[in-house]
């Protein structure tokens, strides 16, 4: 892997919900500190040589700590598994660089934030940078029950103490279902930017309500790339690396980052299910068929950069930034 790692110690474990537990990495040497890292901002930890997975940032940080919370998901490929498991306060690990393909819109009058189980992690960052910086904000959280969600009495004694922001809990348990956006969403002003982390479904529904509403700044964050249907039959394409001087055959069906790296090729890379950013690169000549879940529909529709770990190319030919 090329991308930059630094080391980290981890402080602190705690439980933070029904299984949640939240990790407060340090830096691994004294008098280091790590990058800032602004809200909505994710590392990636590399909890073995094979095995990396990316979290969101509970908190903005100027460099001293960062914070992840982790829930244990019934259906790991192994990543939370190992977390809850193995991970031990005292054990040095190696993390990311922080990324940012969540990025919260300073400027706007106003923010709703939207979390549903785990995803309160980057929202839960944004609403504190929101009351550091006075503007208003409301928070739409959503669970399971009660003992699924994780912050909810940090949550309660910030907006308490800022009169700007507010904040909405909705356990499905209690309310006899899923949250109704359309209704939760009616009185939002036009102007307003709005955010979602969560479950697929409640992405989905958040999409269709923005729509039907007339919201237009809305953005989210993915667990997993959506199910996107093909375009139609995959292609070989001859890739040109335009800064190595390489050209690379890709053949139809085969994944284009899996060959780069085949191909002795070592492009930054993480998830590989199209969802971190890691991979992105520069789309020079060509035409691609999106698979990701990080970038809008104006930016696939620009087409001047593509997930290598999942798009691949519509046209015999690709030129790529790399």
């Amino acid at each position: 892997m090329s991308d930059s790692t630094v080391n980290a110690i981890i402080h602190q474990m705690r439980v933070e919900a029904f299984n949640i537990i939240s990790l407060e990495l340090r830096p691994a040497h004294a008098g280091k500190i790590f990058l800032p890292a602004d809200a909505g901002s994710h590392i990636d930890i590399h909890l073995t040589d094979a095995l990396v997975r990316s979290y969101s940032l509970v908190h903005p940080s100027l460099g001293d700590k960062y914070t992840v919370a982790v829930l244990k998901d019934r259906n790991s490929r192994g990543g939370s598994t190992y977390v809850h498991e193995k991970l031990r306060v005292g054990q040095p690990i190696a993390i990311s660089l922080p990324r940012n393909n969540f990025r919260l819109q300073e400027e706007a009058e106003a923010s709703v934030l939207i979390a549903g189980g785990i995803g309160i992690t980057p929202v839960y960052a944004m609403l504190q940078r929101l009351a550091a910086l006075g503007k208003p904000a409301h928070l739409i959280y959503c669970a399971r029950s009660r003992g699924d969600a994780a912050y909810v009495d940090e949550i309660a004694k910030l907006v308490a103490s800022h009169p700007h922001l507010s904040v909405h809990w909705h356990w499905d348990d209690e309310n006899g279902g899923a949250p109704l956006l359309d209704a939760l969403l009616a009185d939002t002003p036009a102007s307003t930017h709005l955010y979602a982390c969560g479950p697929a479904p409640l992405l989905k529904a958040f999409e269709a309500a923005c729509d039907r509403l007339g919201l237009r700044h809305a953005h989210l964050e993915r667990f997993a790339a959506p199910s996107v249907c093909s375009g139609g039959e995959a292609v070989a394409c001859t890739v040109e690396l335009r800064k190595s001087g390489r050209s690379v055959l890709v053949p139809p069906g085969a994944n284009l980052l899996d060959t780069l790296l085949a191909s002795g090729l070592n492009p930054s890379h993480s998830c590989k299910e199209g969802i971190c950013g890691a991979c992105e690169t520069r789309v020079l000549e060509g035409d691609v068929e999106h698979l990701d879940g990080v970038l809008t529909q104006q930016e696939r529709a620009a087409n001047k950069s593509m997930m290598i770990c999942v798009s691949r190319a519509r046209s015999n030919r690709l030129v790529l930034d790399m």
